[in-house]
């Protein structure tokens, strides 16, 4: 059997058991990808699985609003160096009241992708006592922007003054005319 034949193989088994440890669906996206979606109190079992498996780089966190069905869906996305196989590990969590739990035991930079998700879309994430510090955001005060009921036109003018611009037609006329080129150049 050849290098890339196991590596075939070694995903199917990984794939396998873990839909019969934690009744997972699969998506295979492409050859070297897969999504499970897995239910809130089994995602933290499977990371864990997955990691021990091999998938033990945490590419990132991120967070999908789907405000329609009221739910985020949280997506973790494992990389395994050795056969270039990405998983994607995705839950979903109630949009009113949206709380997880760290992984940061587990992957000590999810700390930061975890109050990323939590400035921009407002996931708290408990066992992350720094999940609420800004990371951006210092001094925000409004709806998490990410959210897609966070309207940016309404913000902007909340927060801005409008301005009122008028246009110089003799200056870039200059300018289209090159007459000031001698006082750049000057």
């Amino acid at each position: 059997m050849t290098n890339s034949t196991n590596n075939v193989a070694n995903v199917s088994e990984v794939i396998e058991k873990a839909k019969s440890l934690f009744n997972i669906e699969v998506e295979q996206i492409d050859a070297k990808q897969y999504k499970f979606v897995a239910a809130n109190d089994k995602t933290i079992p499977l990371l864990a699985h997955l990691k021990e498996a091999g998938y033990s780089h945490l590419s990132i966190l991120t967070c999908v609003d789907w405000i329609e069905e009221k739910k985020f869906e949280l997506v973790y996305i494992l990389f395994n160096w050795s056969n270039g196989v990405t998983f994607l590990v995705s839950t979903f969590v109630d949009r009113d009241k949206p709380i997880f739990y760290t992984v940061k035991d587990m992957w000590p930079v999810a700390e930061y992708y975890e109050r990323d998700v939590h400035e921009f879309f407002g996931v708290e994430f408990e066992g992350n006592e720094r999940c609420k510090l800004p990371m951006i955001l210092e001094v925000w005060n409004d709806l998490p922007p990410l959210r897609k009921d966070f309207d940016p036109l309404k913000y902007s003018k909340d927060h801005y003054p409008d301005r009122m611009y008028e246009k110089d037609v003799i200056h870039e006329a200059k300018i289209i005319r090159e007459d000031i080129r001698g006082d750049i150049n000057g």
